[in-house]
């Protein structure tokens, strides 16, 4: 049997992605096999949002060479659709294929093998209205919990970022496409479905203006509750998690609706990229701290304790050591649960790439690990107020830790859980058991 691999880099866009490719194989007659076996394809699903991103996307498809030289190296998505990834070297890999032909995967390497190699950059231009690429998963290796991605693109162009330039403009899944994959799922016996998208706070707003390219600051709150309300009525759907949204989106009516959905898990990340708002505004974020914060505490007026999540940004360019204080400060009043870190990369193409105040990677790294000092405390502290509470944990695996064979999995709020099976139970993955934590 002819055998694929597959390395995924990135968000959980990639993820689901990826997932759907390798369904696509194996319909084709491909054995999935670990990516550090020999295969006949190797795929790279790759990524660009930073610098070093970039470099592990290299790293991984010159890695896939020096394992088969003979093997056919496939390289899809972000990396590939930038301009960075299109002036890569061309003997990196044997077919480059953008963000808007993945589903088309199967296809594409059948016909290269079949000798047709001229078309060997697939490559769509994504800077107009460009349709929606369906694509429909029907088995995840993960029984417990499924990716399911709802929209592509986005309109912000926030001062720092590619991702506009690597995934195009919003365009949108329909929602019966989206409620027939999920159904499916559930039959595969998935319990918990996480919402995702490059933007999803702009879920829909394409439906209203077909052709056209949607204004910055128009948000799918009605749109996106009709889906998860819909989502909420299926039978075997226990729990609805939502990735990233935008800020703004959390509006009090949109924040109540929300609080209606008893399948929707009390775990919110909204991006905040910065705690000052003189770097927001540099950063064409279009909030500032206070409005921010007003959105959180909805948040925890409407749910009982909820996660708060977000993303921060160190070392933008010219943020000062005051700037960077707020920033500790902010992040200190917010209350988050997690902190994901990053410092700044300069990327080709952006607005920020050109600016003066340029942070030195010294300094970056420093502010980094301060950073995380305040998110180590944060994290624990929010740990440390459910402790002892009751909570629904969701068994995912089972894993062993110094010689003991325990249950890994995740309550509603994202809080992991590892614990001994006890006595007389006979938890398995896609359990949820309700435990003290």
């Amino acid at each position: 049997m002819k055998k694929a691999a597959f390395h995924n880099l990135g968000c959980k866009v990639n993820a689901y992605e990826t997932d759907v490719m390798e369904e696509s194989l194996v319909r084709a007659g491909y054995e999935i096999v670990p990516f550090e076996e020999e295969a006949d394809v190797y795929i790279i699903n790759t990524c660009t949002v930073t610098n070093i991103a970039d470099r592990k996307s290299r790293q991984m498809i010159n890695r896939a060479k020096r394992k088969n030289p003979d093997a056919l190296v496939v390289a899809v998505g972000c990396y590939v659709q930038t301009s960075e990834g299109q002036d890569a070297p061309k003997d990196m890999a044997d077919i480059k294929v953008g963000n808007n032909e993945k589903g088309k995967l199967a296809e594409i390497i059948e016909r290269y093998k079949a000798g047709d190699k001229e078309k060997t950059e697939i490559v769509d231009d994504l800077k107009g209205p460009s349709p929606y690429e369906d694509m429909q998963l029907g088995r995840i290796s993960e029984h417990t919990r499924a990716y399911i991605k709802i929209q592509d693109g986005c309109n912000q162009f926030c001062s720092y970022c590619i991702i506009p330039m690597a995934r195009g403009r919003v365009r949108s899944r329909s929602k019966e496409e989206i409620i027939k994959e999920i159904e499916g799922l559930v039959r595969e016996g998935c319990r918990e479905f996480i919402i995702t998208g490059i933007h999803v706070s702009s879920y829909g707003t394409d439906f209203d203006i077909p052709g056209k390219i949607v204004p910055s600051d128009t948000f799918g709150e009605k749109r996106l509750l009709d889906l998860l309300r819909a989502i909420n009525e299926i039978p075997g759907v226990d729990r609805i998690r939502l990735s990233s949204l935008e800020p703004r989106i959390m509006t009090e009516s949109f924040v109540q609706a929300l609080a209606g959905l008893q399948k929707l898990c009390p775990h919110f990340h909204l991006s905040l990229q910065s705690g000052s708002d003189t770097v927001l505004k540099r950063m064409n974020r279009h909030y500032d701290t206070a409005e921010y914060l007003e959105c959180v505490e909805r948040l925890r007026r409407s749910f009982d304790d909820p996660a708060i999540t977000t993303d921060i940004i160190v070392g933008f360019p010219g943020e000062t050591e005051e700037e960077f204080v707020r920033t500790l400060e902010f992040a200190q009043k917010a209350g988050f649960f997690e902190i994901h870190i990053f410092k700044y990369s300069r990327r080709h193409g952006t607005v920020a790439a050109g600016m003066k105040g340029q942070i030195t990677e010294a300094e970056k790294a420093a502010r980094s690990d301060r950073l995380e000092e305040v998110e180590k405390k944060l994290e624990d502290s929010y740990r440390e107020r459910h402790s002892g509470k009751r909570a629904e944990v969701l068994w995912e695996e089972e894993v062993e830790e110094d010689g003991k064979r325990l249950m890994r999995g995740h309550t509603r709020e994202y809080i992991e859980v590892k614990m001994a099976v006890p006595d007389g139970a006979k938890w398995k993955a896609g359990d949820i058991s309700e435990i003290t934590l």
